[in-house]
């Protein structure tokens, strides 16, 4: 059985990292020449502005006296320079956005996974191409372009990590920061005869990563007073800075200014997903070589923002976040980063026709380059005959190409020139795309077969050892010898084939894991025929809908996942379920209850995603309410017969008491405390931290007599979870607990109504002794359904009180008991504990339900494995890489999620057995007589 289970761990664990491999894996290729614009360029210097977490609509809109929130940047666009929006891509995190702005390119979404600060892959950017690049801000961003730089020429001036503190008093003193170093730097270097003549060469980049917005952001919400008055510091620190550089530069117009933002924010104050107020961010243009303000009478756009912000007679501009590299290295005339697909924005540019259309031949040269690469390499892995190559852009269609747009330039005939590159890029852009998905379908069917194949040998497991719907047969040796052979001759001609065209070592996995896999469920082929006749002896009008009833229970566990209001309707029907099955007729009490709770229950999936709207006070009532659940239990303990309790088991009782009221109070302190801006107290970090270790060992301690373990684990966890939360969702772990009370019970009525076994007495069931080998009966059909309510209770306890498919429902507020300073794999670490919480209430109840209806828990874990993959595979052919960018982050986070559910229920049980079965002992004392 263990062997079984590592089988599938692995199996799983195949089918997760697969869909990085099919769908997203980097898209950079190397070995491209740089490309430059052959004419002088405009600007011998770029100051660049990133303020960190700006939203579009926040600098643009007025204020409600309407004075402008930026005077400064207002007056820029209104009278000297270019406007627009850069829309981001998914995820809108710091990291990427910086990765779009600089490098041109959009980074897949497995260099998220490889951490934030470093450089995953190497890649060229603007700053890389530049002379010197000097540059000041976070040490969370600076530090990943000086490495990847070639040289020693880009030049990095951070701040102490520790000063990104989401208790601080003001983040706007990061910005103040910024400001004061770089004018202290320029002050320096006029006594600094290396530096000054460095700064005065061609090609040269000031970088001023500005991070105060976004951790108010954070802190307070983009509607707070702190968010708008940080943009008004940024406002004045970039007229600082501007007038200073001019200054020192002698008025000498050849610097040009870039303002923008790596990703914007929602009102609930976090980022990562697609929701427009992240994507969309602002781009201010001044300078040297830069367009004056185009008065229009009318321009459409499908957003009404332009009335708002009062701008419909300025032309506004849009571009992607990748077209701002080309535009930068155009103004001072470095070479395009290599691997940037942006299209250079030629209406910001104020220049020459011939200047633009040099420029357009240059960016599309640029990414023709990589094109080529990708083609050669694709070409050099595939055997010839079976090579498709991408038709638009064949050797002769390139060739053409090039020839007409260098004819057009020397005919001056620039706008044809500029057309022509516009068709070229687009179609290097999609052959880029192409040869980059071209295994995709091949990859995608092999991965589709193991799945089924792993399904269907589950299903066959299930039948032979867990019920008596089949006789034992005999195998015959010859016949799986043959088989065998057979088998092993497929893989051997499938690896010839991958190794011919020198496929990565993955490939090899996806495409060989099917063979075993297939090969165990050829093997079982009398248990299959025995089924087949089985089968046919029933009724055909019952099997069907049997069937029906299962696939409608796996299609509303796959709804609840784009609409958690499915999990609403599931959570009725079961409520009545009790009606259905005539079941209420021997315990009313209990079936009224189920009802009540199951009701309670259904109205979490229909309230907002968590985060969105803070109420500490509910929090608080929480944490009372648990308390005086505990109290009455402890009364209720202390009353109850001693034969089952001894003092050492009130002690762990009463300081999970202590616990859960240290912790009520730690929530209201802290909340206070960052109200007043005072930061974070060490006292309440301390017990918090203690809180958490302790937790998860408490449970332990306490007796491992059903309801008493079952309370005991729900106290500790209760304890951590109420410092995790920030509104309703606090109530969610004690209502669901409460209905997986209910649940033992009600399946112990359900085991009596079947006529499956005896009624065990509950309150003296015991753990420890539950598992007695003989004792273990065979599946029945009612088991299916004892499976699918466990499957549908973790997906409630994971979507019930947000769908955190989606990154941007991640509220850092949620850990600010046990840390404010900015820290991603930290406050990572415990959201996922907190995702984690509800998960284990309900897989100890499970393991309940399994040990008291006499069941081994393999079995019906088993049934939850088949339920799971299957909604798994849905989800494999669901996952897409195009469309809006927020279809492609839920498509792939669904998918991640139903596999991590499958992988994380595996584990799950094994921690379930071993909070309810093991027991610590504490040493006792032991009494002396004198």
């Amino acid at each position: 059985v263990s062997v079984f289970i590592l089988a599938g761990l692995l199996v799983h664990c195949v089918f997760l990292v697969s869909i990085f491999d099919i769908y997203f894996s980097s898209p950079l290729v190397h070995g491209m020449t740089p490309q430059q614009t052959p004419l002088p360029p405009p600007a011998k210097r770029l100051v660049l502005f990133v303020a960190d977490g700006l939203r579009a609509d926040s600098l643009y809109e007025l204020n409600s006296n309407n004075t402008p929130r930026a005077p400064y940047l207002r007056g820029i666009l209104e009278n000297n320079g270019s406007w627009g929006i850069s829309h981001t891509r998914v995820p809108t995190e710091s990291r990427p956005g910086h990765v779009a702005l600089i490098a041109g390119f959009y980074e897949d979404v497995s260099a998220v996974a490889k951490g934030w600060k470093e450089n995953p892959v190497e890649f060229d950017s603007v700053f890389n191409e530049s002379k010197y690049t000097w540059s000041w801000g976070s040490p969370d961003i600076l530090p990943m372009f000086a490495k990847g730089a070639t040289g020693d020429h880009v030049y990095t001036f951070c701040y102490a990590a520790e000063s990104e503190d989401f208790g601080a008093q003001d983040a706007a003193k990061l910005d103040m920061w910024v400001f004061d170093h770089v004018k202290s730097f320029f002050n320096s270097s006029r006594s600094n005869q290396t530096l000054f003549s460095a700064l005065n060469e061609e090609k040269v980049v000031l970088f001023l990563h500005l991070l105060g917005i976004d951790t108010n952001g954070h802190a307070h919400r983009p509607n707070s007073r702190e968010y708008k008055e940080n943009i008004k510091k940024v406002d004045e620190g970039v007229k600082e800075i501007a007038s200073m550089i001019d200054n020192f530069y002698g008025n000498d117009g050849k610097t040009a200014f870039i303002l923008t933002s790596d990703h914007g924010m929602t009102d609930w104050g976090s980022h990562g997903a697609g929701h427009p107020s992240e994507t969309l961010t602002p781009l201010i243009v001044w300078g040297a070589g830069v367009n004056y303000p185009q008065k229009v009478t009318s321009q459409f756009f499908e957003d009404n923002f332009l009335k708002e912000w009062k701008l419909e007679n300025l032309k506004r501009l849009d571009v992607n976040q990748a077209d701002i590299a080309p535009l930068m290295a155009s103004l001072i005339g470095v070479p395009f980063p290599l691997n940037s697909v942006g299209t250079l924005p030629l209406e910001y540019l104020n220049n020459s026709a011939h200047f633009k259309a040099e420029s357009m031949f240059t960016n599309a040269v640029q990414i023709l380059e990589q094109f080529k690469v990708k083609m050669s390499q694709k070409k050099e892995t595939t055997l010839s005959f079976l090579f498709t190559p991408f038709k638009p852009l064949s050797d002769s269609e390139q060739i053409n190409f090039l020839k007409k747009t260098r004819l057009y330039i020397q005919q001056q005939k620039y706008d044809e020139a500029v057309s022509l590159c516009k068709t070229l890029i687009n179609l290097a852009l999609e052959g880029l795309s192409y040869y980059h998905t071209y295994d995709r379908l091949f990859l995608g069917l092999s991965i589709a077969m193991g799945f089924v194949g792993w399904t269907t040998y589950v299903i066959l497991v299930i039948i032979k050892t867990h019920t008596n719907l089949t006789k034992t047969v005999q195998t015959n040796n010859k016949e799986s010898t043959v088989l065998f052979y057979s088998f092993a001759f497929v893989g051997m001609i499938i690896a010839f084939f991958l190794l011919i065209q020198t496929c990565p070592w993955t490939y090899y996995v996806y495409c060989l894991l099917p063979v075993p896999v297939w090969y165990a469920v050829v093997r079982e082929l009398p248990v299959i025929q025995d089924l087949a006749t089985n089968l046919m002896s029933l009724h055909i009008g019952q099997s069907i809908g049997f069937l029906l009833v299962c696939t409608l229970g796996i299609e509303i566990l796959v709804f609840s996942f784009f609409y958690r209001s499915a999990l609403t309707i599931g959570l009725l029907v079961f409520a009545g379920w009790p009606v259905i099955t005539q079941l209420w007729v021997q315990a009313k009490t209990t079936a009224l209850i189920w009802t009540l709770l199951c009701v309670l229950l259904a109205i979490f999936p229909l309230m907002p995603v968590v985060g969105r709207e803070p109420n500490i006070t509910l929090v608080i009532a929480t944490g009372l309410l648990t308390f005086l659940i505990s109290c009455s239990s402890l009364a209720s303990l202390c009353k109850s017969e001693n034969k089952y309790r001894n003092n050492e088991d009130l002690k762990v009782r009463f300081y999970q008491m202590l616990s859960i009221a240290l912790s009520t109070y730690v929530v209201s302190s802290t909340h206070d405390s960052l109200k007043n801006k005072q930061g974070l107290p060490v006292l309440n970090q301390i017990i918090s931290w203690m809180t958490l270790v302790s937790s998860s060992v408490l449970p332990l301690l306490s007796p491992t007599f059903l309801f008493q373990r079952l309370f005991s684990i729900l106290l500790s966890l209760m304890s951590t979870y109420l410092l995790l939360s920030t509104g309703y969702e606090a109530l969610f772990p004690l209502v669901l607990s409460g209905l997986m009370f209910v649940w033992i019970n009600m399946e112990q009525e359900a085991l009596q109504h079947y006529g499956l076994s005896f009624k065990p007495k509950l309150a003296v069931f015991n753990f420890t002794y539950a598992t007695d080998i003989t004792q273990f009966r065979q599946l029945h059909l009612d088991d299916i359904r004892r499976s699918f309510f466990f499957v549908f209770f973790i997906v409630t306890a994971f979507f019930g009180t947000g769908n955190i498919a989606s990154v941007n429902s991640f509220d850092p507020a949620s850990v600010y008991c046990f840390l404010t300073v900015f820290s991603p794999f930290m406050m990572g670490g415990l959201l996922v504990l907190k995702v984690v919480i509800p998960f284990v209430l309900v897989s100890c109840a499970f393991e309940a339900v399994q040990v008291t209806t006499q069941l081994s828990s393999k079995s019906l874990f088993l049934i939850v494995l088949v339920i799971s993959d299957i909604m798994a595979l849905h989800f494999f052919f669901l996952v897409k890489d195009y469309g809006s960018w927020l279809d492609i982050g839920t498509s792939i986070s669904h998918y991640v999620l139903v596999m991590s559910l499958t992988i994380f229920m595996m584990l799950m049980n094994g921690l379930a057995q071993l909070l309810t079965t093991k027991r610590l002992e504490l040493p006792r004392r032991t009494k002396h007589h004198s």
